[in-house]
């Protein structure tokens, strides 16, 4: 992408003059869109892709990393550095205040696991009365990318203009959307993996009331330094930006989608027919695992939804998000060497190509 923000302006003699350029919010917040943008996308260096003229000073031409499971992996290192504060114009000394992202990265690289298990490509999915065609096992794969990359476009530049700009974060942040992003930017986003269809039912990455109290707990975290109060501030963090990515992206763009809800039902429906059976692994378990591995012998080490959870419904699915929230959470307090371990693992992931 190129640099829309560069400014030039002659010089002159006069001393104390001053050349000033004026920024609004559409300036950082497309700076913040781009860093998700180049995150998820590896320069095109073959030559028969940069035939023909180019502008002088041009950047290569860019693609988004089409291999599923490694930008799964790629999106949860982000957020595991965002967690660590070695991402772009992180502090160490804040260390914990971008809580949700400790729990985003176990949560993406579950996704990358789900994604690359050898159940999500095999055979067909079988029919039932009240669906009009099979279901393309395929679809479910695009389909689980599909919220993971919009989740990802969604809150990443949230947390990278937080670390880069926070003294004007409260005045700019509550305008995002892309509308309000600069042209390329926008044309960019609408360019991406279905952008122009996905957009407005997420209502172009705009700020919700959710994730802009989340960022508040962000300020408290930072400030507190009583631990079990600044535990209780990360806690609320965390959950604020769960209710956000949950209710505002994945419902919409994912869990109201006909086929991949029809696709949950049957998974649900048929896990619970074969189970305690030779067949049970036919269908893969459904299981938050806090490693950066995608199993574990340890039940301690991870969540699974309670019984009777129907995912394709937001209250349910959130039950059993806000469990695994506390699950984490306890982990985090008693077992943090061991989980930062993890993310420190995963936050090596994030130069991956296809």
């Amino acid at each position: 992408m190129a640099d829309s923000t560069a400014y030039k302006a002659n010089t002159n003699t006069t001393e104390g003059s001053v050349c000033t350029n004026k920024a609004d919010c559409k300036t950082p917040l497309s700076q913040a869109q781009a860093f998700a943008y180049l995150r998820v996308s590896r320069p095109i260096t073959l030559s028969r892709y940069l035939t023909g003229p180019k502008p002088p000073n041009s950047p290569p031409p860019r693609r988004i990393l089409n291999n599923y499971g490694d930008r799964a992996r790629v999106i949860a290192a982000t957020y595991a550095r965002f967690y660590l504060e070695i991402e772009e114009h992180g502090n160490i000394k804040k260390k914990g205040r971008y809580y949700w992202m400790a729990l985003g990265a176990f949560a993406s690289k579950t996704v990358a696991c789900t994604i690359d298990a050898w159940q999500s490509t095999a055979g067909r999915a079988m029919s039932r009365p009240y669906l009009p065609n099979i279901i393309d096992p395929d679809f479910v794969r695009r389909h689980l990318a599909l919220g993971n990359f919009w989740l990802f476009q969604d809150i990443a530049p949230f947390h990278w203009y937080y670390s880069r700009y926070p003294e004007h974060f409260d005045k700019c942040v509550p305008s995002r959307g892309c509308k309000d992003l600069h042209k390329q930017v926008i044309d960019n986003l609408e360019r991406m993996e279905q952008g122009a269809e996905v957009l407005p039912q997420i209502n172009y990455l705009a700020a919700t009331p959710s994730v802009i109290k989340g960022f508040k707990y962000v300020k408290k975290i930072e400030q507190e330094t009583n631990p079990d109060d600044r535990a209780a501030f990360q806690l609320e963090h965390l959950k604020q930006i769960a209710v956000h990515e949950q209710k505002e992206i994945l419902q919409p763009l994912m869990y109201e989608n006909k086929a991949f809800k029809s696709w949950v039902q049957i998974q649900r429906e048929g896990k619970e027919m074969i189970k305690d059976t030779m067949l049970n692994p036919l269908l893969p378990d459904i299981e938050l695992v806090f490693t950066h591995a995608c199993k574990t012998d340890k039940n301690e080490l991870k969540s699974i939804p309670p019984p009777g959870t129907k995912l394709e419904d937001y209250d349910s699915r959130m039950k059993w998000i806000l469990n695994a929230a506390n699950t984490f959470h306890d982990l985090m307090r008693k077992e943090k060497n061991l989980m930062e371990s993890e993310l420190k693992t995963m936050a090596g992931w994030h130069n991956s190509n296809d």
